[in-house]
């Protein structure tokens, strides 16, 4: 049986229809196949197939960006998105950890992936579909090969790679399309990140698998969304993320009265806004309803799953602070810690379907530790069951995966990362309540000796950034005395936060962002 993913795509191959744009490039369906299919001969360089081989994909966000990923998948490869805001180390560790074959590099990153490339094969993506256009079709792929490898933060610390199978694809794109009403007709104004499930899956792939269009910026900047609303033509569809629902009620506060009243004119004329990536806060929902007349529509979804639960299309049967009921095909449980099913909860939410991911690539334990017996995903997020069976989620049963604008993140991975300055010899990393970022990322640190200066929150903040992307950098660094700790000498975190949040935890200096 071949790839169900690129039977879909191939049945709209012929179509004249305007299937995505950037800033520079416009791309129908037929001309997006036959730039992919291009892509594949460069990439293949004659071979049948590619085989499975990872291809590392640093390219910026637009056309370009979906030749690569589609040309990757039509040759057999797995395709592996990286973000350009990632350092270059973080870069280089992502491709070796894949093992990628290969990159695919865009000019304006050249630069930043210099240490990816090293010892690579590398790709222009200016270049790719430049050359002719293979004869025959590409090599046979089976619906379970893995297409994807997105790396989501765990309590091992470090990423690990979560491989998404061809099948797993199409069938998120399928039941995303009957449950949101996705169709031909419909315009997506994307600004999510594309290294993530929820830009990449969630968004782009469910639009395109739709034969909708995809209208695609560089990155997200709140009055350009605003005025993208209310252009000829505009997006029937928003995809976004709580932070930037903030970030556009800051821009419209902000501007005079005759923008607001045009830009929420354009916001009432999408068919669908959605929100998801962490819990949207009823705040915002409520405004956002005061705005264009409904709340956005909130899901769950996590790399591993796709979307576990969503809210109704109809914008009367939504309800703020719920993430809805499991879609077609999807089972939901809330069990106890013995895995003992509970009727309302509260409980560890777990969720079984054909959108569950395959593994995590080279990490056997870890998948086995995912996975309940009868193929129940472990979701780590706790959840309870309301009269309607719809679900609403009450945190994670983890204090060190963190949720911050969008991203999930591990407080061990930045840890560790902080660690490797010399002047820490203790640090804590905790996620804060906070209603524009979900959790607010804070470092507690105490210094080593004679160290104090290197650990001011400023002069640590610096040092982060250099080495690590921008959303992985703490908001707010804590220069304390000492960390609370257990009789195993393990930090206890939940006193930390509360220590912090009441003010008394032993400090010295703090800076927030």
């Amino acid at each position: 049986m071949p790839s169900p993913f690129v039977t879909r795509l191939a049945t709209f191959q012929q179509q004249e229809r305007l299937a995505v744009e950037d800033d520079a490039e416009r791309r129908t369906f037929a001309e997006l196949w036959d730039r992919a299919q291009r892509a594949r001969l460069a990439l293949t360089g004659g071979a049948p197939s590619l085989e499975g081989r990872a291809v590392a994909i640093l390219v910026s966000p637009g056309a370009l960006w979906l030749e690569a990923f589609l040309g990757t998948i039509l040759a057999g490869g797995v395709a592996l998105p990286l973000s350009p805001l990632y350092p270059p180390a973080e870069l280089a560790w992502f491709g070796e950890d894949a093992r990628a074959a290969a990159v695919i590099v865009s000019e304006d990153q050249r630069e930043r992936g210099a240490l990816l490339c090293e010892g690579r094969r590398v790709l222009s993506a200016e270049a790719l579909a430049r050359g002719p256009r293979p004869e025959g079709d590409a090599a046979s792929i089976d619906p379970d090969d893995v297409a994807l490898l997105l790396y989501t933060s765990g309590t091992t610390g470090k990423p690990k790679g979560a491989m998404i199978t061809h099948a797993n694809i199409e069938v998120q794109a399928a039941i995303l399309r009957e449950a949101w009403g996705f169709g031909e007709e419909d315009r997506l104004l994307h600004a999510l990140p594309l290294h993530h499930l929820h830009g990449l899956g969630i968004s782009l792939l469910t639009t395109l698998l739709a034969g909708a269009a995809a209208r695609m910026l560089p990155r997200f900047d709140a009055r350009r969304v605003w005025e993208a609303f209310c252009a000829p033509d505009g997006p029937t569809v928003w995809m976004a993320v709580p932070t930037m629902y903030q970030k556009l009620f800051e821009a419209l506060d902000a501007a005079d009265a005759e923008t607001r009243a045009r830009w929420a004119e354009g916001a009432r004329a999408l068919r669908l806004a959605t929100s998801g990536s962490a819990a949207l806060p009823v705040t915002l929902a409520e405004r956002w309803r005061s705005l264009t007349g409904a709340i956005p529509l909130e899901r769950f979804g996590m790399t591993e799953i796709g979307v576990g639960a969503t809210n109704p299309l109809d914008p009367a049967s939504r309800r703020p602070g719920s993430v809805g009921s499991p879609p077609r095909s999807v089972e939901a449980r809330i069990v106890d810690e013995a895995g003992r099913d509970l009727e309302r909860g509260p409980g560890e939410l777990w969720i079984r379907g054909p959108s569950v991911f395959k593994g995590y690539l080279g990490r056997e334990e870890a998948t086995r530790g995912a996975f309940a017996e009868g193929q129940w995903f472990r979701t780590g997020d706790v959840a309870e069951r309301a009269d309607d069976g719809s679900l609403r989620l009450l945190g994670r049963t983890s204090v060190d995966i963190l949720k911050s604008g969008g991203y999930k993140l591990s407080a061990l991975e930045i840890e560790e990362a902080l660690r490797e300055n010399v002047a820490v010899a203790e640090v804590a990393v905790v996620g804060l309540p906070d209603e524009a970022w979900g959790e607010r990322v804070v470092a507690v640190v105490v210094p080593a000796p004679g160290r104090d200066a290197a650990c001011a929150p400023d002069v640590l903040r610096g040092w982060a950034k250099e080495r690590m992307a921008p959303y992985k950098v703490p908001r707010e660094v804590i220069v304390a005395s000492a960390l609370p700790r257990n009789a195993l000498g393990k930090v206890v975190k939940p006193e930390l936060v509360k220590a912090i949040l009441e003010g008394t935890v032993a400090r010295s200096t703090r800076t927030e962002v």
